[in-house]
């Protein structure tokens, strides 16, 4: 087996100005868009709860806002190379103006119902929708193959930077509900919430900048399973802990490594496809990812209603997904990219 080639030594001043117009504009787009993500995701279930939603309504309607996002990425996504990358990002942009307008005037639940399955909103202050999908084929077709996963690595951390200071404007589990759990658990106030989130995020950034080194050394497969297993291993730990420091910590320490897979698997499924298909590719991936999640919330938001049962999301989720790293690396250790050699001997 080939040895897994060195990822580019250029510096991020110059993979910038390899970018060009366009890269730019893929990047200053991503910036605002998780922005608006993160400043929504901290206060979406709290303001949920004050608009008179019980726990059980308000994950039926995280459910269907994760469903009807899957729904309208993969129309979206399977189509962008023929109707067009710029027409589908401004497609799915008006939708999610659609539904961050209804949930801005009404608390109704069959309205919310209306704008969650048909907007692009995002619970977890994670991409949702085809604009990530139809970006990351449009950032490959603007960086060389060595420059591929460093130009993901960046993307990620510009779109972590801007979540965590959207969780700092706004004062199984995606952060809304992360979020409502320590207000549940430790009386967390949306503020310190916002803070927190806002640390958690940067981490999760800075992580995604190491994946570089580390997949130039070992792959990017057995990266995205080395750093993603202890990562599910803390997520299991943080509702055992007694008091809201230990929770904290615990829960840095995972988003200081969740983010090392993100980078390494947008590079990976981009590199093992053709050109004329990474779109798809990228819309299929994200897709399979948001229909599971998809069926969580509704689950999960009883749970959280009783204190008996609050950390069990966190055990699901966590357990769910180290089964999930290890199926991942048994289907595709052998599977390479380009610069790192088709498949092992």
């Amino acid at each position: 087996m080939s040895a897994p080639s060195r990822p580019s030594a250029a510096r991020p001043r110059s993979l910038l100005r390899t970018l060009g117009g366009d890269g730019h504009r893929l990047f200053a787009t991503r910036v605002v868009r998780l922005f608006a993500y993160g400043f929504l995701s901290v206060v979406l279930v709290l303001y949920l709860v004050e608009a008179g939603l019980s726990e059980a309504r308000i994950g039926l309607l995280l459910t269907l806002t994760l469903l009807g996002d899957t729904a309208v990425s993969l129309w979206l996504t399977t189509h962008a190379d023929r109707f067009g990358r710029r027409r589908t990002l401004l497609a799915g942009a008006a939708l999610m103006l659609f539904a961050g307008v209804v949930f801005a005037l009404t608390g109704n639940f069959l309205l919310l119902l209306v704008a969650a399955t048909v907007g692009v909103v995002s619970p977890s202050g994670n991409e949702v929708g085809p604009f990530l999908a139809v970006e990351q084929a449009a950032l490959t077709q603007v960086v060389s193959g060595g420059d591929r996963t460093r130009a993901f690595a960046w993307y990620g951390l510009v779109g972590s930077f801007a979540t965590a200071a959207g969780s700092l404007a706004g004062g199984f589990v995606v952060q809304s509900l992360v979020a409502y759990w320590f207000h549940r658990r430790f009386g967390v106030a949306p503020a310190t919430l916002g803070g927190i989130f806002f640390g958690a995020n940067l981490l999760a950034g800075i992580s995604a900048l190491v994946a570089v080194r580390v997949a130039g050394r070992i792959g990017l497969v057995n990266t995205m399973v080395v750093t993603h297993l202890p990562s599910n291993l803390l997520l299991i730990l943080v509702p055992l802990m007694p008091t809201l420091p230990l929770a904290i910590a615990v829960l840095f320490l995972r988003f200081s490594i969740s983010q090392m897979d993100v980078p390494t698997r947008q590079s990976y499924t981009m590199a093992v496809v053709s050109p004329d298909e990474r779109s798809a590719a990228a819309g299929v991936t994200g897709v399979a990812r948001t229909t599971g999640a998809a069926l969580s919330p509704v689950i999960a938001g009883p749970l959280f209603a009783s204190p008996a049962l609050m950390g069990v999301p966190f055990f699901l989720a966590g357990g769910l997904k180290i089964v999930y790293d290890l199926l991942l690396w048994r289907s595709f250790r052998a599977l390479k990219p380009p610069e790192e050699g088709r498949r092992a001997d």
